[in-house]
């Protein structure tokens, strides 16, 4: 592993540029590449301080909850800068306060590298998820070559990598590109873009909506206007079952029969309905809607919920842009927005295409409508990453199982986890003649190097259970009930320099001792990086004296470690659960 930036570079600049022949990026209307401070160097990965609040970082991406006073944020508000006339209206759903950017966001992305206490890290954006298992494999030797050989998950299915040494930028960003994912450097961090794991061309009932997310990320690269997006505005692809449009997106594309697709602007609860061949195209339209009222506004809004309210994004309006465009669209009003959680480990079963409580086969979660275990074998495999953390080696025998599957496709969900279809994949196919076999051993940092074999074969559908089998040796979760399930963390000590705490050891310490239905998320600090969204969760954030409990922002009574185990089991079996996530529904629609 390389050594950690020293003091000296943490006040230097926090975000560095790759610079590579083609790969020079120039300055946009998404501000500076630079910023930095000796105050920034405290702030957690991916955030840094805006220039005009005095202490506070910046909204890192996530969705906040704090519409009802009653209830705490769960993430530090973005720049504030000129309160809300008496009497005049709310500059945004939740909002009480007009917010004020002074400079555009410092999101790190391939060719941004943040420097943090354990290295230099990368963010690369993979689009609706999709990865083939060659690409895999070449993220997996870009973590040994110039990292610490691990890859962590985001929350919105991209992949970062750790413990980059300083200067390693040029070859990391020649890596990349040759395995194709920076298609168009200028708008590498724009790219932000979640679609709905399980959704698959065969489904009966809803639409195949990943190639319309794909067809979305062409539309983005070839358009100048958006490199103005910010890094954390999120687009999202939704087959209709409700589990990424939860997720608080800025643009939401929902399925809907017949080849229809609604797309809602924020958190509105009015919509426009478009043919869904139409749908990337509208979305991108959404965004330049948004660039345009972030301009008028004058505010440089990152995300569409930090527009004022007298330049709030109109359904209305929205409709006869895309009607201007030669589009047929339609407003509806007060749509009813559906929910589905994310999938559990396992194989999804026959019920997969039906949303909660829509007739899932025996052995389905009601609120998923995937079955656990091997009761679906021959179906999509969801394979949970124990708190989103990866070696090298996993991600090849990842990349060896979605080769085996006969798809030689990934799916990186917004939920930690990895999804792997079976059956013929989208021509993408990897194997010996583009890119070299590797081990796929299950320890730490195994797997680093070519193998002497000719890498994995298309296998056979009665191969699923050894598949599920290997992966579970890798280390990996492959069927329901694990302690990890619902669990995630920050990066927290010793990679952050602000987190007070080693948060994963601790949540590996009492993950078995404090299993329950509700999702638990573990911070550092008072930042909650990476906290989950779309529904309610424990709260676990680390103080001095220890840690503090809140269920979805209702606290608890602090505990110190000791007490720790007992504090979280019952706090996760809380009825406040169902009520919890009603609410913030609630806020959301209004």
């Amino acid at each position: 592993m390389p050594p950690p930036p020293s003091a000296a570079s943490r006040d230097e600049p926090h975000i560095r540029e790759s610079v590579v022949g083609a790969f020079a990026v120039p300055e946009t209307a998404a501000g500076p590449v630079v910023a930095g401070s000796a105050a920034e160097a405290a702030l957690p990965e991916g955030v840094v301080a805006d220039p005009g609040v005095q202490g506070i970082a910046a909204d890192p991406g996530v969705q906040g909850i704090a519409a009802d006073p009653g209830v705490r944020s769960a993430v530090a508000e973005p720049a504030v800068r000129e309160p809300v006339a008496a009497g005049s209206a709310a500059p945004g759903p939740g909002r009480t306060e007009r917010v004020v950017r002074e400079r555009g966001d410092a999101c790190p992305g391939a060719l941004r590298l943040h420097a943090a206490d354990d290295g230099f890290l990368a963010r690369v954006r993979i689009p609706a998820g999709l990865l083939d298992a060659r690409q895999a494999r070449l993220l997996a030797l870009a973590a040994d070559r110039f990292g610490d050989g691990r890859l962590d998950l985001t929350s919105r299915g991209n992949v970062q990598l750790r413990g980059l040494a300083d200067g390693c930028g040029s070859e990391l960003a020649a890596l990349l590109d040759g395995a194709g994912l920076l298609p168009a450097p200028g708008h590498e961090r724009v790219r932000n873009i979640v679609a709905t794991p399980l959704s698959a061309p065969g489904d009966r009932l809803r639409p195949a909506v990943r190639p319309w997310a794909l067809e979305l990320d062409r539309l983005l690269c070839a358009n100048a206007r958006v490199t103005a997006l910010s890094g954390r505005f999120l687009f999202a692809f939704d087959d209709g079952r409700g589990d990424v449009a939860a997720l608080g997106p800025d643009v939401t594309v929902l399925g809907r029969p017949g080849r229809r697709a609604l797309v809602r602007l924020g958190p509105a609860a009015d919509a426009v309905e478009v043919a869904g061949t139409d749908a990337p195209r509208a979305a991108l339209l959404a965004a330049e809607y948004f660039l345009d009222a972030a301009d008028a506004a004058g505010t440089r809004a990152w995300r569409v919920r930090e527009l004022p309210a007298e330049h709030a994004l109109d359904a209305g309006e929205f409709a006869g842009r895309l009607a201007a465009a030669g589009m047929a669209a339609e407003r509806v009003a007060e749509v009813a927005w559906p929910y589905a959680a994310p999938p559990l480990p396992g194989f999804a079963g026959a019920g997969a295409g039906a949303g909660a409580g829509e007739g899932v086969g025996a052995g389905a979660d009601a609120g998923t409508g995937v079955a656990s275990g091997s009761a679906g074998a021959g179906g999509p495999l969801c394979v949970l990453v124990p708190l989103g953390r990866l070696t090298s080696g996993q991600l090849r025998a990842l990349a060896d199982a979605a080769v085996r599957r006969g798809s030689a496709e990934l799916l990186m969900t917004p939920w930690r986890s990895v999804v792997l279809h079976a059956g013929p994949g989208s021509g993408r196919e990897s194997g010996p003649a583009s890119a070299p076999a590797f081990a796929t051993g299950s320890g730490p940092g195994s797997g680093r190097g070519p193998a002497s074999g000719s890498g994995p074969r298309p296998g056979r559908p009665g191969d699923d259970a050894a598949v599920a089998d290997g992966l579970a040796r890798a280390g990996l979760v492959v069927a329901a009930g694990s302690a990890w399930q619902s669990v995630t963390a920050c990066t927290g000590q010793p990679g952050c320099a602000k987190s007070l705490a080693d948060v994963r050891a601790d949540a590996a310490a009492v993950a078995e001792a404090a299993r329950g239905p509700l999702p638990v998320h573990w911070s550092g600090c008072e930042r909650r990086c990476g906290h989950p969204q779309g529904t309610a969760w424990v709260d676990v954030v680390a103080t001095a004296a220890g840690y503090a409990l809140s269920v979805h922002g209702r606290e608890r009574p602090a505990v110190g470690r000791d007490g720790l185990a007992a504090a979280l089991a019952d706090a996760r079996h809380t009825d406040d659960f169902r009520s919890s996530a009603e609410s913030e529904s609630d806020a959301v629609q209004k």
